[in-house]
């Protein structure tokens, strides 16, 4: 057995809801009795304190984390679009799409990467526990890209390994607001919860995990009719939560598009139409983990991955590349 662990987002309809209540509808393959037995057995925090009364009512910004042993909740396959680039006796790579939790939790059980793995494979790696099979790491629900998966316990646990040295190699490309400075540079703070908002990370002094981007600035587009926007590489030497995303808002270069970390689009003058409807339609960071390079710990060789940059970033990127000519 293992222990599951979720964290859950108080949404503006939910407020003032028992917490009970808001649990038993968040977590659907759970009972109403389990979920009572997780509050009482010291499962539930919020804000990072222990909460046993069922009756709490939930509040704006509560971040509420649920930790347990899984027993006899088992994930349920389901036929989702898995965009699998590789695959061999050992592991998988896909190319996740955006609006696709990595696994169960927060709400959405049944329509996640993991899910899709379940009914397609019938083995795979159960060293994160049932609910996560084959999941190695993991891509905000949001942000698109290569995600490798194990097969067997063999080649996740080595793959873990080579997470935690460091010698996986990531690259992911964004789009952010203006250009940064300096145009190339690396990016060393340490990352904790927000005091704030407990749904967020933030950049402090002197507390929480080291973290690490690099990042070179590959273009920037800036013209009279367009806002100053740049296309960068990123790569991470660390795997905090929300890391590039948190970076470039400390940098003051947030994420074209991102809900939580990024600015409210600008009202800009003299706007080409078309680049502003298609700004105007973006809902989600225009984030990638564009490529992949790692040591196959069955196969001993080094194998590298690459994709293409999904259509959302790709329209965007080309009508900037028009415009600013």
């Amino acid at each position: 057995m293992s222990t599951f662990t979720t964290e859950l987002l108080v949404q503006e309809e939910d407020i003032g809801k028992r917490l009970d209540i808001f649990l038993h509808k968040n977590l659907k393959p759970y009972s109403r009795s389990f979920i009572k037995k997780i509050i009482n057995d010291n499962g539930v925090k919020i804000n990072e304190k222990y909460e046993n009364a069922q009756s709490y009512k939930v509040k704006p910004k509560d971040l509420i984390q649920i930790s347990f042993v899984e027993k006899e909740i088992n994930l349920i396959p389901k036929k989702i679009k898995l965009d699998i680039i590789y695959e061999d006796e050992d592991l998988i790579v896909i190319n996740k799409q955006t609006g696709v939790s990595v696994h169960p939790g927060a709400g959405d059980f049944e329509n996640t990467i993991a899910n899709g793995l379940a009914f397609r494979f019938k083995e795979l790696s159960n060293l994160n526990g049932k609910l996560r099979p084959g999941i190695v790491h993991r891509l905000d629900k949001d942000t698109t890209g290569l995600l490798l998966v194990a097969k067997n316990n063999n080649t996740h646990a080595q793959l873990a390994e080579q997470f935690e040295k460091h010698s996986i190699i990531r690259t992911y490309w964004a789009l952010v607001w203006g250009n940064p400075r300096p145009l190339n540079s690396r990016i060393e703070t340490l990352i904790v919860r927000s005091d704030r908002n407990r749904q967020m990370m933030m950049v402090s002094e002197n507390k929480g995990k080291k973290a690490i981007t690099s990042y070179k600035t590959l273009e920037v587009f800036n013209n009279q009719n367009i806002p100053r926007i740049s296309l960068i590489e990123c790569q991470l030497e660390t795997g905090r939560t929300h890391q590039i995303r948190v970076h470039m808002k400390y940098k003051k270069n947030s994420i074209v598009g991102d809900q939580i970390y990024g600015k409210k689009l600008p009202k800009f003058k003299n706007i080409d139409k078309n680049l502003d409807k298609i700004l105007k339609g973006i809902n989600r960071q225009m984030l990638h983990a564009k490529s992949i390079s790692f040591f196959h710990p069955i196969r001993k060789e080094n194998l590298s991955f690459d994709t293409k940059l999904p259509k959302d970033m790709n329209n965007l990127i080309n009508m900037l590349k028009t415009k600013s000519k």
